[in-house]
């Protein structure tokens, strides 16, 4: 077989084992997944009115639909953290090492759980989004084309996501240690523009939620949606996506080398 085929061959081989490890142990990702639909829920239902009114808007309705596409991204942060502790999962128990003395193709490894996780992520959003749509999220004015765009960069933002929590995995000792480094996904949507507009934060705070990956991302998604203005925001989100995705590969695949596990 060609280097390409076999490595084709070799991760499929080890996506369809972590689907399947995904599909027998469902616990963590539903846990995961329970964060972004309590946050809807309560600030939809407790905090609606307002928050809609502190936005601008006429009624709840008006939140929902600033609210949704931000909590779609977090949706994907909460989902990557269950990738960084099954890497680190499978590198503390010894299942790497074994693999090592097998004859596949050593990055189809690292590619099975990317690929997992990235469609792990994509069914959490459909989720997250029928819920929204259950609530009374609506996006009439999108059209076909800015379904599709939207629909790349939620993969694009899971694929770049994804890489980094691989990182943290091979560099976590435990399971436990994993998901403590790979909180951070879950708290920058937090101090984010996912819950109210940047420009409604204090001064000294506004750098801080504007300068990281998830405010353009979130912006441009909303741009997509609702038929706002995204201005700088997409190849901002375009380049944060790129630039985290270059290097939670590169550092995998360096620590990935390096660990004697």
């Amino acid at each position: 077989m060609s280097t390409l085929s076999l490595a084709v061959r070799d991760s499929s081989t080890m996506l369809r084992r972590n689907l399947l490890h995904a599909r027998r142990y469902p616990s963590l990702t539903l846990n995961l997944l329970l964060t972004p639909i309590m946050l809807l829920l309560l600030f939809v239902y407790v905090f609606g009115d307002t928050m809609s009114a502190g936005i601008g808007g006429g009624d709840r309705s008006d939140y929902i639909a600033y609210l949704v596409p931000g909590l779609l991204l977090m949706t994907i942060g909460s989902t990557t953290i269950g990738t960084a502790v099954s890497v680190s999962t499978d590198m503390s128990e010894g299942i790497i090492a074994r693999f090592r003395t097998m004859a596949i193709h050593r990055g189809s490894v690292l590619v099975g759980h990317v690929v997992g996780s990235v469609l792990q992520s994509v069914a959490s959003v459909a989720l997250v989004g029928a819920v929204g749509v259950a609530i009374g999220f609506r996006s009439t004015d999108a059209t076909a084309l800015e379904w599709l765009a939207a629909f790349g960069l939620l993969v694009l933002f899971a694929t770049a996501l994804t890489w980094i929590a691989v990182g943290m995995g091979l560099v976590s000792p435990n399971a436990e240690a994993a998901s403590n480094n790979a909180m951070p996904l879950i708290f920058l949507p937090l101090i984010s523009s996912t819950f109210v507009p940047v420009d409604a934060m204090p001064g000294w705070f506004q750098p801080i939620a504007e300068y990281q990956p998830f405010t353009p991302a979130i912006e441009t998604l909303r741009g997509l949606l609702l038929g706002t203005g995204i201005g700088d925001n997409g190849w901002l989100a375009v380049a944060w996506c790129v630039g985290l995705a270059v290097l939670g590969y590169r550092w995998s695949a360096s620590r990935f080398d390096q660990d004697p596990k």
